[in-house]
């Protein structure tokens, strides 16, 4: 049988031009994303792709406004995930996280500029809503050297230029994660530096819908990915050589192999080591008739973020009562809160009205209840009420936002601990449980 060459420079050769989320199908495109696989799966599961066009201009709208509304010039961002949030690409994320080489600035009329890694200014060249790419915006020692401030007074400069041609003048900026020189460098140009953090994270908190088709698909690429890890370690722990490890690296490769990104913790332990919670997983042999638990913290294809816990029981015995009693108590803590979630509840309200576990496991519960999802863990955090801060969140929900509602049932002095979490979309009337994945029957005593 022939194969056509036009058939090789496609990702799936039985599309046209387009995948079904809108990006080229080309072996060779710059934009990383789902494969085939994913949507193989999200085609069964009857899941629409979301429209990456439309999610972009979705997204540079909401920037826009932002910045309009708060009367700046601009929003220059540093951080790798609101330049992702802002112009949909991405480079060497992880490496950028700790050696900050990329900015964006996206001004007041909406002209947005990427500064990047010389060799890679290409890599935001598929979006057409990017204006110029530069490079520049590295003011790391490892990068500069003794000459950071000069480069950061180039750079100021040709912010300053921009500001003035594409924001009206205004020299009020918001500022994200900048490094120190350029904070100086930004200052001793004339601006007006405010942090930008707050915008981004309003802005970045409500979801359009197509951002909500592409949490739809990444929760169910982490799904699949979480069935095969549990196939592994039911048949793998029996055998007596299975280490945390080895289950979690499962989860690793089954992310990558449907398009997604990276893991941003460790979070799976076994045994013991769940209680305290917050042990990462390690070289630990998972044993017969244990507990193992986790927290994904994935981020999946769309670079979105799909923060699910499950806790399982692994071994032909029953678990013990009390185990049985804490998942019955965990589901109850998640399906309580969640039975909240409607647009124009206050924040503080959750906190107010939350789901109160017996005292045994109050010490070591989890450090909040709720938490907004997107890109990565994101604004607002709900706090139970012993952890409320008056006015730090006094806002309500709104339709568009995502969240997470969590439960670690972790009995002080213990031996073991339930973590559980799933991630909902506030609707126009309520709420949308964006989990399926099912808790352990085992655990709560009906299998």
């Amino acid at each position: 049988m022939n194969t056509h060459y036009r058939d090789t420079r496609k990702i799936d050769p039985t599309r046209g031009p387009t995948l079904l989320d809108g990006s080229p199908n080309d072996n060779d495109r710059v934009e990383i994303g789902p494969t085939q696989l994913a949507f193989a799966e999200w085609a069964a599961l009857g899941l629409t792709p979301p429209n990456l066009d439309a999610m972009r201009a979705f997204r540079h709208k909401r920037l826009v406004e932002g910045v309009i509304a708060r009367d700046y010039g601009g929003i220059l961002t540093f951080d790798p995930l609101n330049i992702r949030y802002a112009t949909d690409s991405t480079n060497m994320q992880l490496w950028n996280t700790h050696n900050a080489f990329r900015a964006c600035l996206v001004c007041a009329d909406g002209y947005m500029v990427v500064w990047d890694y010389k060799n890679a200014m290409f890599l935001s060249t598929f979006n057409g809503l990017v204006a110029e790419q530069r490079s520049g915006a590295d003011f790391f020692y490892f990068d500069r050297g003794d000459k950071i401030a000069p480069a950061a007074d180039l750079f100021s400069a040709e912010v300053r230029d921009l500001i003035r041609d594409h924001g009206g003048a205004n020299m009020r900026l918001g500022v994200d994660k900048v490094m120190i020189h350029g904070l100086r460098a930004l200052e001793a140009h004339g601006f007006d530096v405010i942090p930008g953090e707050e915008l981004t994270e309003k802005v970045r908190s409500i979801k359009g819908p197509d951002e909500i088709l592409a949490m739809r698909c990444a929760s169910a690429a982490c799904e699949a990915s979480i069935r095969v890890m549990e196939d592994a370690a039911r048949s793998g722990v029996p055998q007596g050589n299975m280490s945390e490890d080895d289950i979690w690296a499962v989860l690793h490769a089954e992310n990558i192999r449907r398009g997604g990104e990276w893991i941003e913790t460790r979070l799976l332990a076994s045994g013991l080591r769940t209680n305290p919670w917050f042990q990462e997983c390690g070289p630990r042999i998972v044993q017969t008739n244990e507990i193992v638990a986790f927290d994904t913290d994935l981020i999946g294809p769309y670079g979105i973020c799909v923060d699910m816990s499950r806790t399982w029981w692994i071994g032909d015995q029953k678990p013990r009562p009390d185990m049985i009693e804490a998942m019955k108590i965990g589901v109850e803590h998640i399906e309580h809160n969640m039975q909240m979630l409607k647009p124009g509840v206050a924040i503080n309200d959750l906190s107010r009205n939350c789901y109160i576990m017996p005292p045994i496991y109050q010490k070591q519960k989890y450090s909040c209840m709720m938490h907004g999802v997107g890109l990565c863990d994101e604004w607002p955090l709900v706090g139970y009420p012993d952890g409320y801060v008056p006015g730090a969140f006094d806002y309500e929900l709104q339709p568009g936002m995502c969240l997470c509602v969590e439960a670690l049932v972790s009995p002080e002095g213990g031996d073991f601990s339930i973590k559980l979490e799933d991630q909902v979309v506030i609707t126009e009337t309520g709420f949308e449980n964006l989990t399926r994945y099912p808790f352990d029957p085992r655990l709560l005593g009906t299998a």
